[in-house]
């Protein structure tokens, strides 16, 4: 049967995952996937939240790996820059989703991430903060929370099967390399220059 809609890659880190025998893609800071293929999805994350979303019914699914980007205003405001980007980067990845072919009222979630690992970061709680509006946004949509790993201080290793809805957590206890933590950061950098650029105006 051929797949409705098309396949949106945002995702280009393609690969061929030898381990668990089938087509890959790595997710990084600020990106997402979306298929409707028998596939994984691959992504590391530190403070950043990763969103594992999918038709329960059709397979299709998809994973978004993004942060909150520091508005400097009240964090629990609705209307406040990071909280309308959070609502940009969940929503882009869903109408993906509902673009090949899922039904938004089949949808399941398993959230993850969020972990303390940006010391010395410039806004306190980062993790925390992510984890929270993950939780809020899928509460408000009505989209069910399945599982969810937040939080804890340990980078994460996150292998998605969007087609059965199998996840594998795996917590890097033993990081040698700030490679997680330099990425964010950059990450982090990009949006608050993005914002200042006005390249994200998300809602006017």
């Amino acid at each position: 049967m051929a797949e409705k809609g098309f396949e949106e890659i945002l995702a280009p880190n393609h690969y061929f995952d030898r381990s668990f025998d089938i087509q890959a893609a790595k997710i990084l800071p600020g990106e997402y996937y979306t298929t409707g293929r028998d596939m994984l999805l691959v992504t590391v994350l530190g403070s950043c939240v990763a969103a594992c979303i999918r038709d329960r019914i059709s397979g299709i699914g998809g994973m978004n790996h993004f942060m909150l980007p520091d508005s400097g205003q009240d964090q629990d405001n609705p209307l406040s820059t990071s909280a309308r980007y959070g609502v940009y980067a969940m929503e882009m990845m869903i109408n993906q989703l509902l673009k090949l072919g899922a039904k938004r009222s089949n949808l399941e979630a398993k959230v993850f991430g969020g972990g303390n690992v940006l010391r010395g970061f410039v806004v306190a709680n980062v993790g925390e903060r992510n984890s929270k509006f993950a939780l809020d946004y899928l509460a408000t949509e009505k989209i069910k929370i399945v599982a969810q790993d937040l939080l804890d201080i340990y980078p994460r290793k996150v292998y998605y099967f969007p087609k059965t809805g199998k996840v594998l957590v795996k917590k890097l206890k033993r990081v040698h390399n700030d490679t997680i933590v330099e990425r964010e950061k950059e990450y982090s950098s990009r949006l608050q220059y993005s914002r200042m650029e006005g390249d994200v105006e998300l809602f006017t």
